[in-house]
């Protein structure tokens, strides 16, 4: 028991931190908050939710208007979702301008975290059973299809049946619950990986004499984020709780009517809007995939003696190029596929992956 308490210790009072980290290193501790508050969520709610596509969308209007506060479960674990994919960008966006993604296996087991928690929200946003679950679910599953050999198989096995039914729920629901689990434990692996040699900081320095404990200061600046972070969240849960929904989903899923803009929750609009830039659906699929997994590159490809990209001014303005390009792309992928909006998704998309291109290139000079 003693030896737990000071395995407990060094891993959260104790901590050798560096003393120069700045708020932007709040995001990690932010994101386990958003985590606690998912599973919770999801909990009560799996409790009263029926995964049956006779039952589902009947099940979620049960929950909001006849369970005690369902109404407030259901838009904290809805809202809850894009406030963990909010911080979980801005918390990948700093690591790649301060160069945390050279301590390589906290990076990839981040990149998992990333992967894992994509596919939950998917899963998630199917289970309601509205027009855009359904549709999203179809279109989405169907990109497999693009697999050469395996692809139709692979989607009929999925779907459970010839199309997306009731299989395709139950199995969905059942993934969506399980697969929380595994990310806590991939989250521990995550952050033992960070304890092995501590966090980095903005100056980029392997920074060993300067290093203060973890508490008090820096709980005291993570307490603040929580703060921050509940207001923000609680101001939108009060004040406008469907502003992250899509309209079409208030109303059953309707195999008969498609959508007239079918298009994913806006976490995932970059990713829709670079599959929908490449005519040809296989590429499509693979670029999708590339667009998360190429931040895996990044460690091979940068060896400058700063990490911190606010060393190397062009960097920075690159770094900026990046975000200014993620957000176009959310933008893109929420507009109809026509012109010029095909044009300015294919523009951004080369842009996008142009990032990683050039970056090993301009380590390559600022030696």
């Amino acid at each position: 028991m003693k030896k737990n308490f000071k395995t407990l210790n060094s891993f959260l009072i104790n901590l050798p931190t560096p003393s120069n980290i700045s708020y932007w290193w709040n995001m990690g501790s932010i994101l386990g908050v958003c985590l606690m508050i998912q599973l919770v969520s999801g909990i009560f709610l799996s409790m009263h939710y029926t995964p049956n596509i006779k039952l589902a969308f009947n099940s979620m209007i049960h929950i909001t208007r006849d369970v005690n506060f369902g109404w407030l479960l259901r838009i904290i674990h809805a809202n809850g979702a894009s406030m963990f994919f909010f911080f979980m960008f801005i918390h990948t966006g700093r690591g790649i301008y301060y160069g945390s993604f050279l301590k390589k296996k906290v990076w990839i087991s981040g990149t998992l975290i990333m992967l894992i928690l994509m596919a939950t929200a998917f899963l998630g946003y199917v289970l309601p059973w509205g027009q855009m679950s359904f549709w999203g679910a179809t279109v989405i599953t169907n990109l497999l299809s693009a697999i050469p050999y395996l692809g139709n198989s692979l989607v009929t096995w999925i779907w459970g049946g010839f199309s997306v039914e009731n299989p395709t729920l139950n199995r969905f629901f059942s993934f969506h619950f399980i697969l929380p689990f595994i990310l806590c434990v991939i989250v521990m692996f995550h952050l033992i990986f960070l304890h092995e040699k501590g966090s980095s900081n903005p100056l980029g320095l392997p920074n060993k004499v300067d290093k203060i404990s973890f508490h008090p200061y820096f709980t005291i600046k993570d307490v603040y984020g929580f703060m921050i972070m509940m207001l923000f969240f609680f101001f939108i849960n009060m004040k406008t709780p469907f502003l992250f929904n899509d309209p079409e989903n208030f109303m059953p899923a309707n195999p008969m009517v498609t959508p007239p803009h079918i298009q994913p929750e806006w976490y995932f609009l970059f990713a829709y809007a670079i599959l929908r830039s490449i005519p040809n659906k296989l590429g499509g699929v693979v670029a999708l995939f590339l667009s998360i997994v190429i931040i895996l590159t990044l460690p091979l490809t940068s060896n400058l003696k700063f990490k911190s990209s606010s060393m190397y001014p062009i960097k920075k303005i690159l770094f900026m190029m990046f975000c200014m390009t993620f957000i176009l792309l959310t933008w893109i992928g929420a507009k109809p596929v026509e012109t010029p909006f095909i044009f300015i998704g294919q523009l951004l998309t080369i842009i996008y992956f142009m990032f990683f291109l050039i970056n090993p290139i301009l380590c390559k000079f600022n030696k």
